[in-house]
């Protein structure tokens, strides 16, 4: 778990509550009347009282005393209902922008966090907050305003009396802040544990296939039991210490009212106090004592929604991937007008490693469990994609390098764990090369904005994610404007025109949970349809047709062929009979460029790459 670098403070949570201002100001003006309607109430019962001793007309106290209480209730209910409106929409902007910071976040943050445990935080942790609004801020407010009020009477009433119930508070409010301290600590263990059990369980259930077919239920609720015990542990010491809150202040609080009763009694009977004083006395004493509550409530709340900015502010505080654009993206996905060879990469001396901190191996390697589905021959099984962790951090690339000429195909080949996948993830800028540089016809790919850059790359990943949603959803990703037409036609390009006649939803077929309706097949194919409708100058595909029969797999060459005109298209590969006919193969081999050439120039130059042929029956057995 990564260590907190400092933590939030209220002013931190204030910026989020701008553009509720208006709001708020009326939210405290309903307050202020609301806390002076109840302040009235006691003073009104003491002018009964007082009335009724001495055989006064107490007609209008009693229409009074209606009056301010059933004020009291309608500002109450009104200073409720819009604390908890502002509240929602303060959760709301948290939500929002959490959002956003998670999709702006690099890949490597990924690679070190568990997707469940980000969910937590925009879920779980953002409604914390919402306490801090309904029962933090303005509650502490309004109580210290009735406290201060309260305090002001009870002194003009009888100092004597305020002086046994001050001591009495101050010991309460004393042992409250003690613990409010630790309830912070425990608040923040509590969501910490949530985050973790939410992970767990978004692993297991995002993996279920792969954990029923293995047999693995029990062992995988045993996974999610412990991190679910650590939870219910953490929740419990958190319960210990806000169970003794409550009784701290109902032993002060009613310890001082027994004596203030005694005491004010006797006073009574001496004649030294009149009845209605001592009964406006108690009753300002249960004023001050339901303040003194709410406010140590509020503070507990407070503690907590804290707790959990927190965490919120652990993920705002990351720097965001999109940092170096300093100008809108100026290439909307198109080609420009006479750029139909663009398109030259060149990587010059490019070395590679995952630097993840040695802390979060742990978080690494839970989240590249079965809940990322791999293929039995992919690349990503690899310890250059499963593990990026090794001694200090990987070497995965060393001193590539190779030019892949406008319009041309290129082949990237080699055994597992050479460095394919990390070629393609570094040209997308996924991630920076720690060494040599790369360039795109000509310029820095470090100098191109990523928003600019990825929209003249079309990626074809190997895993090709499908999105929750439709069919037309899941097409028009990058294609937002795509017509109906258009999407019918590329998927007829790739072979999955009978999508649309499954049901009478056609285009809007919901294809499920991550696609779950989809073969891998299926799966692989739409991610095709997907970049060939974006129509991107640059074309990267990782394992395209490893999904798929041989009957498919001829239908995509042709469809590669024709989307790879005027295009520069980068494969990464292990059947060789797909790109046997491609302009340029590179073979990698434990990171590094070890030949380069045509199919028929690597049979005669390559061993690796004859052997590999050899292995796929492409040419006889030397």
């Amino acid at each position: 778990m990564q260590p907190i670098a400092q933590r939030a403070t209220l002013r931190e949570f204030f910026p989020y509550l701008r553009g509720h201002v208006r709001v708020l100001v009326l939210v405290a003006v309903v307050s202020l009347i609301s806390t002076g309607l109840s302040i009235a109430q006691p003073l009104m019962v003491q002018q009964l009282v007082n009335a009724v001793s001495a055989s006064e007309p107490a007609t209008v106290f009693v229409w009074f005393l209606v009056a301010i209480t059933l004020g009291g209730a309608v500002f109450g209910a009104a200073q409720s209902y819009l604390l908890l409106r502002t509240a929602e929409s303060v959760v709301l902007g948290v939500r929002r922008s959490l959002v956003g910071q998670l999709l702006a976040l690099p890949i490597r943050e990924f690679d070190r966090r568990r997707v469940g445990d980000l969910m937590s935080r925009v879920g779980s942790d953002t409604t914390l907050m919402r306490s801090v609004i309904t029962s933090g801020l303005f509650e502490i407010v309004s109580s210290i305003l009735m406290f201060c009020a309260a305090v002001v009477l009870m002194v003009l009433i009888d100092p004597l009396l305020f002086g046994i119930t001050l001591t009495a508070v101050l010991l309460g409010a004393g042992g409250v802040l003690f613990l409010g301290r630790l309830i912070r600590t425990r608040s923040r263990d509590v969501q910490d544990a949530v985050g973790s059990m939410t992970a767990a369980v978004e692993r297991g259930l995002s993996g279920i296939r792969t954990i029923k077919a293995s047999v693995a239920e029990e062992r995988e609720g045993a996974v999610i039991d412990v991190e679910a015990t650590k939870a219910f542990r953490a929740g419990i010491a958190m319960a210990r210490l806000q169970a003794a809150v409550q009784p701290i202040m109902s032993i002060c609080v009613q310890g001082a009212s027994i004596v203030v009763l005694a005491v004010g009694g006797i006073r009574v009977a001496a004649g030294e106090l009149q009845l209605g004083d001592l009964i406006a006395f108690i009753l300002y004493l249960f004023l001050l004592v339901m303040p003194i509550g709410s406010a140590m409530s509020a503070f507990v709340q407070i503690q907590s929604g804290l707790a959990a900015l927190d965490r919120i502010q652990e993920i705002a505080r990351l720097e965001p991937e999109r940092r170096d654009e300093e100008h809108p993206a100026s290439v909307s996905g198109e080609r420009p007008a006479g750029a139909t060879n663009s398109g030259t990469i060149e990587l010059r001396d490019v070395s590679f490693r995952y630097a993840v901190a040695e802390d979060d191996a742990d978080e690494v390697s839970r989240a590249s469990g079965p809940s990322r589905p791999t293929s039995p021959t992919s690349d990503h099984q690899s310890s250059e994609r499963q593990d990026p962790i090794g001694d200090g951090g990987q070497l995965v690339l060393d001193g590539v390098s190779f030019t892949v000429p406008a319009g041309s195909r290129t082949a990237l080949v080699g055994p597992s764990g050479a460095g394919k996948s990390t070629v393609l993830a570094l040209l997308e800028r996924f991630y920076e090369p720690t060494g040599g540089g790369i360039t795109l016809d000509g310029a820095a790919l470090s100098q191109i904005p990523r928003s600019e850059l990825r929209s003249r790359i079309g990626l074809v990943e190997q895993e090709a994610p499908v999105l929750s949603g439709t069919l037309a959803d899941n097409l028009r990703l990058a294609a937002p404007d795509a017509t109906d037409e258009q999407l019918r036609h590329v998927l007829a390009a790739v072979g999955l025109d009978e999508l649309g006649d499954r049901s009478d939803d056609g285009l809007e077929l919901n294809l499920g949970e991550d696609g779950i309706r989809l073969s891998g097949g299926q799966r692989q194919r739409l991610a095709w349809a997907r970049v060939i409708l974006a129509d991107r100058p640059v074309l990267l595909m990782d394992e395209p047709t490893s999904a798929v029969d041989s009957r498919t797999e001829q239908l995509l060459q042709q469809t590669l062929g024709e989307a790879s005109r005027d295009r520069t298209v980068v494969v990464v590969a292990h059947r060789l009979s797909t790109v046997a006919d491609f302009d340029q193969i590179v073979v990698l081999d434990q990171g590094q460029v070890s030949a380069v050439g045509t199919h028929e120039q690597l049979l005669d130059t390559s061993d690796l790459y004859r052997d590999m042929a050899a292995r796929q029956r492409l040419v006889a057995h030397a």
